[in-house]
C-alpha cells in the first residue's frame, strides 16, 4: 500500500516551521470551537496532530487510489452527452473515495462542516493529489470557490452553499471567454435582474472553464449596462440544479484528461450576486486567482515530485554498459538538480501559503465588535504584501521547474520514456499546462515586476532573510558536522547574489518603460532564485535534508544570475528592441507569400 504523505518526510517538516503555531493560534481563534465540536483541537499540539492525522488519510488515498487511476482515467477521460459531462469511472472512484473519507471543505469553518484547516495542510492535500493525478487535482483544487463564498458572501449564501462542499459537490469559476482571456475586463456575459424572480439572469458564452459542468459555479459576468471595464463586472453563483447552463463541449487537450475542459452556453441562467456590485474582478476573482496560483504552484510541485520519483527510480533499475545507469555523472548530476528545483519550489510554495494563513486569519477575526490591534493591523499588513509578492514568483518559477522536471524525466528514460508504458510520458503532457493557466509565466512578470523596480522584493530579502543568523540546530550539527560551515558558505554566496541583484536592478534607471518590460522576466527570476535560495538556507538550519539542494540550487541559481545580469548589463536598449520588433515583419512577409 502507497503513502504518498507518509513516504515523503518533506510534507510533515512544513507542519513543523516556528511560524505555525502563530497560524494556529490566529485560525483557531484561541481554540473558541473547543467543546462546540467534538473534533475541534484544545491547543496547538492537538491542531497538528489533526492536520497530521488528516494528510495521513489523504496521503493513502492518494497513493492507493488516485494513482492507481490515473493512466486510464488519462485514457478514458470525461465525455459530454446532452450538454452534461459525466466523469471517467476513475474520477469517479476518486471523488467518492475522497467524499466518503470526510477531507472536502477541510479549509472550510465548523459552522459549515468544514475543518477549519489552515492553508499549509490544504496546499499539502494539493501537492498530495498533483502528484497522484494532476487532472484530478483541478476538481480537488477548485475548492478555492468555495473559500471565496466563505470570505465574500452573505451569510445567506454561504448557508445555503458551503455545507454542500462535505458532501462531495463540486465546484467551477467561469471566468474567461472566447473574446476575454487573461483580460477578464473584458468580460461580457450579462447578468439582468429579474424583478418577478427575484434572481438575477445570466446569458452569454463561457470557454476554457475547468469542471465546467460543476454543481456550484461562481461566474464573472457583466451586471451594469453601458461598461466595458473592470468596473461593470460582478461575481455571481449558480446552482446547477437551477437551470440554464448547458456544456458545448469539452475541449480535447494535451494533457490533464481527467479534468473536463468546456465551453458553456448561459441561456437566462439564475443566478444570486456574491459581495457587492461592480466588485466582481477587481476585489472578488483577484482574491481567488491568487487562490487558484497558490493551487496551480501545489500542483506544479506535486507534478514535479511525481516525475523526479519516476526518474529515480528507472535510473536505479536500469543498466547499460554493466553498471546502473544513476553510477554515470551524467545521469546522477541531472537528478540532483531535479531534486534541488523540487526543493526550491516547495519552499517557495509554503513560504506563501504562511503568509496567505497569516493576513487571512488576522481578516478573518475582525468582526463589528473585533477590530485588530495596532500590531495585528502592522502584522496584517507585511504578510498580505509578502503574499502578493511571493505568489507570481511561485506561479512563475514552479510551474517552469515542474516542465523542465517533466522533461529530464522522460530524458533521464531515454526512448523508453516516450512510449505510453510509462508515467512519465503522462507527466509530461500534464506539466505544460502549469506555465500557462491562471496567468502565464508572462503574465506573471507583469505582476511581479513593479515589486522589483519599487523595492519591495530587496528589502525583503534584505530584512527577512539575509538577517537571519545562520545557526545549525542541534541535531543537524549532529547529523552533518559541517553543516554550519557550508550553510555559511551558501549565505555568502547569496549576499553577493543580492549585490549583483541590486546592481542588475540600478541598470533600469532613467530606461524608458518599454524597456524595463522588456527586461522584467529576467529580474524577477533574479529575484525568485534568491528567495528561493535563502527558504532552502533556511530549512537547512532544521533538517539536513536540505543541505545538499541549499548548495547545489544556490551555485545554480547563481550561475542563472549571472547570465541574466550579463545580459541586461551588455544590452543595448534601442537596438535590442528594434531587433526583436522585427519579428513583426517576418509576419509580413508570410502574408505576403
Amino acid at each position: 500500500m502507497a503513502n504518498f504523505y507518509k513516504d515523503n518526510k518533506d510534507l510533515k517538516f512544513q507542519l513543523s516551521h516556528p511560524l505555525m503555531k502563530r497560524i494556529v493560534e490566529l485560525k483557531e481563534n484561541n481554540y473558541a470551537d473547543y467543546g462546540k465540536y467534538d473534533y475541534a483541537p484544545k491547543d496547538f499540539e492537538d491542531t497538528i496532530d489533526s492536520y497530521d492525522r488528516v494528510m495521513d488519510i489523504i496521503g493513502q488515498i492518494c497513493g492507493d487510489i488516485l494513482a492507481a487511476n490515473a493512466e486510464q482515467v488519462d485514457i478514458d477521460g470525461p465525455i459530454c452527452k446532452n450538454g452534461r459531462v459525466t466523469y471517467a469511472d476513475g474520477t469517479k472512484k476518486n471523488q467518492q473515495a475522497l467524499t466518503q473519507a470526510g477531507v472536502y471543505g477541510i479549509a472550510l469553518p465548523r459552522k459549515y462542516d468544514g475543518l477549519n484547516f489552515s492553508m499549509v495542510p490544504y496546499v499539502i492535500a494539493a501537492e498530495l493529489t498533483g502528484r497522484a493525478d494532476a487532472g484530478y487535482a483541478n476538481i480537488w483544487g477548485l475548492q478555492d470557490c468555495a473559500e471565496t463564498i466563505a470570505e465574500f458572501a452573505s451569510e445567506e449564501i454561504k448557508a445555503e452553499f458551503l455545507p454542500r462542499i462535505h458532501k462531495g459537490d463540486t465546484c467551477s469559476m467561469d471566468l474567461t471567454e472566447p473574446d476575454a482571456g487573461s483580460d477578464l475586463q473584458a468580460v461580457t456575459l450579462k447578468a439582468t435582474w429579474d424583478e418577478d424572480k427575484q434572481m438575477w439572469m445570466l446569458n452569454g458564452v463561457k470557454r476554457f472553464i475547468t469542471n465546467g459542468d460543476a454543481d456550484i459555479k461562481l461566474v464573472l459576468a457583466r451586471s451594469e449596462e453601458g461598461t466595458s471595464d473592470a468596473r461593470g463586472l460582478s461575481y455571481f453563483v449558480h446552482d446547477k440544479a437551477w437551470g440554464g447552463v448547458t456544456v458545448r463541449r469539452i475541449e480535447n487537450k494535451l494533457g490533464i484528461h481527467g479534468s473536463p475542459t468546456c465551453e458553456l452556453v448561459f441561456r437566462n441562467a439564475p443566478a444570486k450576486i456574491v459581495g457587492d456590485r461592480k466588485m466582481g474582478l477587481i476585489k472578488y476573482v483577484m482574491s481567488l486567482m491568487n487562490g487558484a496560483r497558490l493551487g496551480v504552484g501545489a500542483q506544479s510541485v506535486g507534478i514535479s515530485e511525481a516525475a523526479y520519483r519516476e526518474a529515480l527510480k528507472y535510473a536505479n533499475e536500469r543498466e547499460q554498459f554493466g553498471k546502473k545507469i544513476i553510477e554515470f555523472p551524467a545521469v546522477y548530476e541531472m537528478l540532483a538538480v531535479m531534486k534541488a528545483k523540487l526543493q526550491a519550489s516547495r519552499a517557495i510554495l509554503y513560504e506563501t501559503a504562511r503568509c496567505v494563513d497569516v493576513y487571512k486569519a488576522l481578516n478573518a477575526l475582525v468582526t463589528p465588535e473585533r477590530k485588530l490591534t495596532p500590531e495585528e493591523r502592522k502584522e496584517n499588513k507585511k504578510y498580505s504584501r509578502y503574499a502578493d509578492m511571493l505568489t507570481p514568483l511561485l506561479k512563475m518559477t514552479s510551474s517552469e521547474f515542474c516542465n523542465q522536471n517533466a522533461y529530464d524525466a522522460i530524458q533521464v528514460h531515454g526512448g523508453s520514456g516516450y512510449m505510453k508504458e510509462y508515467p512519465v510520458e503522462r507527466l509530461y503532457r500534464d506539466a505544460r499546462i502549469t506555465t500557462i493557466y491562471e496567468g502565464t509565466s508572462q503574465l506573471q512578470t507583469v505582476a511581479a515586476i513593479r515589486y522589483v523596480t519599487n523595492g519591495s522584493y530587496l528589502d525583503m530579502i534584505r530584512n527577512e532573510y539575509e538577517s537571519q543568523q545562520i545557526k545549525v540546530s542541534d541535531e543537524v550539527a549532529a547529523a552533518c558536522p559541517d553543516a554550519q560551515a557550508r550553510l555559511e558558505a551558501v549565505k555568502a554566496r547569496l549576499v553577493a547574489m543580492t549585490d549583483q541583484y541590486e546592481k542588475t536592478v540600478a541598470l533600469m534607471e532613467g530606461k524608458p518603460e518599454e524597456y524595463i518590460d522588456f527586461q522584467a522576466r529576467k529580474m524577477c527570476e533574479m529575484a525568485a532564485f534568491i528567495i528561493e535560495s535563502y527558504l532552502l538556507l533556511l530549512d537547512s538550519l532544521r533538517s539536513e535534508s536540505f543541505i545538499d539542494s541549499a548548495e547545489l540550487f544556490s551555485e545554480r541559481a547563481q550561475a542563472w544570475n549571472n547570465e541574466r545580469h550579463f545580459y541586461i548589463y551588455n544590452c543595448n536598449s534601442e537596438s535590442v528592441l528594434d531587433t526583436c520588433k522585427n519579428v513583426k515583419k517576418d509576419l509580413d512577409i508570410v502574408y505576403q507569400d
